[in-house]
This record gives structure tokens, sequence and C-alpha cells, in this order.
């Protein structure tokens, strides 16, 4: 019987798999890419959109770090990101922990709590969310109701950073689901067996249940961490970085030098390399110790 031979299909599947990752390849080049590079471009100079930009070097970085604005909304970004993402990470864990428990109606408890994390930041939620803290709001009438006075939420610089933290606290879900499918990953036997060892639910959760989450926790760290960073959204929308700035993120500072001042362009892209470097700075610190901290083994 005469043996049937085929055709080599290393030339065709090379060719197949180029086509089908070009796409990718044109949009990252075109979308990602060029624009990377030209803001790095933009700013180095003065450029206001509508007139030619003119070359100015580092200029628009020493104006950036003279001015009180900038100080400022650096200041505000960090205090947020430092408040919000303990307190996330913590909830979500928590949650994710009641959520893991295999009871009637279990489905239905998962999904009402991950729905605030799909409606994010948007005009519905941010309209609820007013009317909550407004000076006659629900909150207020429910503090008028157990004898305490009505606070005013937004005029208040402290609190009204706690109405835009507690609102993002509230959209937990997508970070509490990553935690829950790790925490049904963990293998039964290590809990038991921690059990017939003597362990209570405490002492299992610390010496069992957490070390195996100590990878999920760092990866939700660096998401929460990047996403806070970032914010623009929460306090737009809310508050307009008041009162007295003490809610204006670089990510406004940012949108105002860009849309609503001057268009300046060339000092609206320098502050976003700067967002970007301590972006990075920190999170590769974030690495450098967790990849130093497995090394000794804790």
């Amino acid at each position: 019987m005469k043996k049937r031979t085929y055709g080599n299909p290393v030339g065709v599947s090379r060719y197949t798999g180029l086509l089908l990752i070009l796409p990718f390849i044109a949009g990252f080049l075109l979308f990602t890419l060029y624009p990377f590079v030209c803001s790095f471009a933009v700013g180095l100079t003065e450029y206001d959109g509508i007139r030619p930009a003119k070359f100015v070097g580092l200029e628009n970085y020493r104006t950036m770090f003279r001015d009180r604005t900038f100080r400022k909304s650096l200041t505000v970004t960090l205090r947020y990101a430092a408040i919000l993402v303990p307190l996330k990470l913590t909830v979500s864990l928590l949650t994710a922990l009641l959520l893991n428990a295999e009871i009637r109606g279990i489905g239905f408890y998962r999904t009402a709590l991950y729905i605030p994390s799909v409606l994010g930041a948007n005009l519905a939620v941010v309209i609820m969310w007013n009317y909550l803290f407004t000076s006659g709001g629900l909150v207020n009438q429910l503090l008028d109701l157990m004898g305490a006075s009505p606070v005013s939420w937004y005029g208040d610089p402290d609190r009204a950073l706690f109405v835009i933290i507690l609102l993002r606290l509230w959209e937990f879900g997508s970070t509490m689901v990553i935690f829950l499918a790790a925490l049904r990953d963990i293998p039964r036997d290590l809990c038991d067996a921690a059990k017939v060892d003597g362990c209570g639910r405490v002492r299992t959760f610390f010496s069992v249940t957490l070390p195996q989450l100590r990878g999920v926790i760092f990866v939700n760290l660096i998401l929460q961490t990047i996403a806070a960073l970032q914010e623009f959204n929460a306090p737009y929308m809310l508050t307009g970085g008041g009162p007295l700035k003490s809610t204006y993120t670089v990510g406004m500072l940012i949108y105002d030098e860009m849309f609503r001042y001057d268009m300046n362009a060339g000092y609206a892209n320098a502050v976003s390399w700067v967002l970007f470097a301590m972006i990075s700075a920190i999170v590769g610190i974030m690495f450098a110790v967790s990849g130093r901290r497995g090394r000794d083994g804790r």
C-alpha cells in the first residue's frame, strides 16, 4: 500500500500567523506606540494645538515642580491612593471570604455585590451619590433621625475626599471576584489538615489561606494602585476638585491644562509623563519588595 504524503505546512503556518497578528501590530503601532512617543515630544514644547509648537526643552518640567497646583494635586493623589487601596483590598477579601460559603442563594449575593463594579462612576451613580451626601441628602437625614447634626460632606476638604473614597470603595466587585476565584482554588485538604491539627478559623486563615493568596493579593494591589493614581472621573463629576482643591488629582490637572485653561498641550503632556514615571517607580518598588520577600521565603 502506497504511503500517503502531505505537504509541509510550516511555510503556510508562518505567514498565516503573521497575518493573524498583523491587525494587533498595526493597532499597537498607530494607537499606542506612536501617541506614546508623540506625547513625550510634545511635552518638550510650548504648544496650544493651534500655533506651531515651539521647542522649550525641559522648561515644562521645571515649571511643573515650581507649580503649587501640581504639588497639591500630587499630594491629593498619593493620599487618595494610600487610603483607598488598602481599604478596598481588605473589604474585597473579607467579602470574598463570606461569599465563599456554600449556602442557598449564594449566587444572588455574589451578583448583587458585583453590580456596583459594573456601573462604575457614571452619571446615574454620581447623581445618586450626590443625593446621598448633599446637605439635605439621605445620609444627613439619617444622622438627623439619630440626633446628630448634619454634616457638610462637600464643604469640608477631608470629608469631600472621604466621599470619593467611599464611592470607589463601593465598587469593590471586580477585586472581590478575583479573590473569590483564588479562594475556591485553594485545596480543601489544606484547611482540613489545619483543623485536624487544632487550628481554629482565625489561625487557619493566617497560616493557610492568606499565604495561598499572596500572589493574588499582589496582583490586586498592583491593579488598584495604578487605577487609584490615575483617578479622574469620580472627583471631576462629584466635586470638580474642590473644596480648596482638596480632591484635585493629577488626572484633573492634566485635563484642565489640556482642555480648560490655555490648551497648554506641552505642559499637560509633561505632567502625564511625570505621572507615568511615578506609577512606574511605585510599581517597580512593589515588584522589588515582593521579589525580595519571595527569595527570603516570607
